[in-house]
């Protein structure tokens, strides 16, 4: 079966106030336990915030490190989740309930060669 990120984008500032982050988290945990129990869930984690990020480029035959989030635009990569289902409509189901659940942008993109 294919394999796909789920990526949860969050808006740059402050989080939310700690009783929504609570139900927030709550809700995420009761679906990484429902993709456990279908046997979809491959493997999830949260990211720390942007500032401790460091982007590499190549440059000139040298490789410079750049402190912060590669892109800009106001928000950035806050987590992710592989899933190995069926096919893209599934890994679209799953991003749905993210995305309802984080109350976040899901973008939903399959790995080569698989989806």
């Amino acid at each position: 079966m294919p394999h796909y990120l789920l990526s949860v984008y969050q808006p740059d500032g402050p989080g939310p106030a700690p009783d929504d982050l609570d139900r927030i988290m709550a809700d995420v945990d009761a679906i990484d336990r429902d993709m456990k129990s279908a046997g979809v869930w491959v493997f999830a984690g949260g990211l720390h915030a942007p500032e401790g990020a460091t982007v590499l480029r190549p440059r000139d035959g040298e490789v410079a490190a750049t402190p912060g989030p590669f892109g800009a635009g106001g928000q950035h990569l806050g987590g992710f989740t592989i899933v190995d289902v069926a096919d893209r409509g599934a890994a679209l189901e799953w991003g749905r309930r993210l995305a309802a659940a984080t109350t976040l942008p899901i973008e939903v993109r399959a790995f080569q060669g698989e989806g």
